[in-house]
C-alpha cells in the first residue's frame, strides 16, 4: 500500500517544482530542483547526464522530496508536501519523460528536451516513505 493518498498524487502531479535532497560523501545534503511525476506508484525524475545527485543516490538511495502547493490553509500556514523515501536509478528512457513532463511544466505544445538526439540517461525513482508536510496528506496531531 502507498503512502500517498490522492492529495499527495495530486501535488506531485501538479508541475510544480520538486526539491530533492541526497546526501554527499561527507553526509552534507545535496539539494536540486527537478521535475517530478508518478509511474507505478514510484515518484519519478529523469536525468540526461551524470550528476551529483545520481552519484550519491547510487552511493547512499535515502532521499527527501519536498514541493511547495501555492496553498494557504484555514491556518493561514503555506501548505508543502515532503516525501522520504529510497532511490534506485533505471537506465534511459529520460528524453521520453522529461517531454512527458516538460507537458505539465512548460505547456502542451513545447518539446523538450530541444533536438532529436538524446542520449538514453536514467530515470531516477523514488519509493515513497513517508509523508508530511501541511496539508491533507498529513494526519492531524
Amino acid at each position: 500500500m502507498s503512502v500517498l493518498n490522492e492529495a499527495a498524487e495530486s501535488v506531485i502531479n501538479s508541475g510544480r517544482l520538486a526539491h530533492l535532497i541526497t546526501l554527499n560523501p561527507d553526509g552534507s545534503a545535496q539539494l536540486s530542483v527537478v521535475w517530478v511525476g508518478l509511474e507505478d506508484g514510484e515518484i519519478v525524475s529523469g536525468h540526461l547526464g551524470d550528476r551529483q545527485k545520481l552519484r550519491n543516490v547510487r552511493r547512499d538511495p535515502r532521499v527527501v522530496l519536498s514541493l511547495e502547493t501555492g496553498r494557504i490553509n484555514d491556518m493561514g500556514l503555506g501548505e508543502y508536501l515532503v516525501v522520504r523515501g529510497t532511490a534506485r536509478i533505471t537506465a534511459g528512457g529520460a528524453a521520453d519523460l522529461l517531454q512527458r513532463l516538460a507537458h505539465v511544466y512548460l505547456g502542451p505544445d513545447v518539446t523538450f528536451p530541444p533536438g532529436s538526439d538524446h542520449p538514453p540517461g536514467v530515470i531516477l525513482r523514488i519509493k515513497p516513505e513517508q509523508v508530511g508536510g501541511v496539508g491533507p496528506w498529513t494526519a492531524p496531531d
